[in-house]
């Protein structure tokens, strides 16, 4: 089977979608595979979040990301990059799982899974590697993480009204997700290693969640961990001092990050160290450390997914056209 197609892309996020911007540019031929629907991680994000990233820095192959207010909303954005792959017409095959991916004599032959379970083969020149890192949450651990209350997508606070919910985590997540339940008639309670919240946190969030903390709206746990989680209370235990308390408790927010299964790079050979999760490549041009296949996204963050975001992770897609010697058209 002779290649069809320059650029095999699996992910269609808005790094994805970013690829396929830059090869439509470049006389570049390029398919989109998605497990799932378009921009499918962002489906996953509150339903009311207010992207911390201005319009602007989320703009993609010089489509203008046209909104009355300087930062977009999830809504906002999931309009947005529907426009970009309509207006390039981007090939997304949707609901189209990659589930093996071997190199052949001139390229790359994917196997793809569709949605109702026929499989087709693709062979393509190259493949880009763009699955996010959303694809499994960092556990905490503990006895009863796999009871039903606990929770670690967050997407509105109507679920937890007039409930007991401890908040795990003190970044942008967990401190907007404790914001928007207070103020929905939700008890809720923040759980966190340390002893502040995130420097990441938004700078216009900072003041609201201080207030709510100083007055003692939102109590904190500070220097806790939890220690078990029960059907009917949590158990958290101290950093240092090792002593446990016990609070009463109908759910768990675990806002603890995610982590990406790159199972398709180790197949093919690709390099990642173990300590970062970081798969080996030349940030120059994407390529990784086996020669056609590039990544792109936050997948080349590893562990560290606040070190990419839509922002810089969206320039990957020029790097990678560049890379095969094309160049986009301004």
């Amino acid at each position: 089977m002779k290649p069809s197609i320059d650029l095999a892309v699996i992910g269609a996020g808005p790094c994805g979608i970013a690829v396929g911007a830059a090869a439509a540019r470049a006389g570049t031929s390029a398919v989109l595979f998605d497990r799932g629907p378009l921009t499918a991680s962002l489906l996953d994000y509150p339903y009311y979040m207010t992207f911390f990233s201005t319009a602007q820095k989320l703009e993609i192959g010089g489509v203008p990301f046209t909104i009355p207010d300087p930062r977009p909303t999830r809504r906002d954005a999931l309009a947005y990059y529907r426009r970009v792959v309509k207006h390039y017409d981007i090939d997304v095959r949707q609901y189209h799982t990659v589930t093996g991916v071997s190199r052949t004599s001139d390229g790359f032959r994917l196997a793809v899974r569709k949605r109702d379970g026929s499989v087709l083969e693709v062979a393509a020149r190259h493949v880009v590697v763009a699955i996010g890192g959303f694809h499994e949450p960092n556990a905490l651990g503990v006895d009863g993480e796999d009871l039903p209350k606990v929770h670690h997508y967050y997407r509105e606070p109507y679920l937890f009204t007039d409930q007991d919910v401890v908040v795990v985590g003190a970044g942008n997540s967990a401190v907007e997700a404790a914001l928007e339940m207070y103020r929905n008639d939700v008890r809720v309670q923040l759980v966190h290693f340390a002893d502040r919240i995130d420097k990441g946190v938004k700078p216009w969030v900072v003041p609201d969640i201080t207030n709510r903390i100083e007055k003692g709206e939102i109590p904190v746990h500070w220097n806790h961990r939890v220690a078990e989680i029960r059907w009917n209370d949590v158990v958290l235990r101290h950093v240092e001092t090792g002593q446990t308390r016990t609070i009463p408790n109908d759910a768990v927010v675990a806002m603890t990050g995610w982590r990406a299964h790159p199972a398709i790079l180790r197949s093919l050979g690709v390099g990642i160290d173990e300590e970062t999760g970081i798969p080996n490549h030349d940030p120059e041009t994407m390529e990784t450390d086996v020669p056609g296949v590039f990544i792109a996204g936050v997948l080349a963050a590893g562990h560290n997914a606040n070190k990419i975001f839509i922002e810089n992770g969206k320039e990957h897609g020029g790097l990678i056209v560049r890379a095969l010697g094309r160049t986009p058209v301004a």
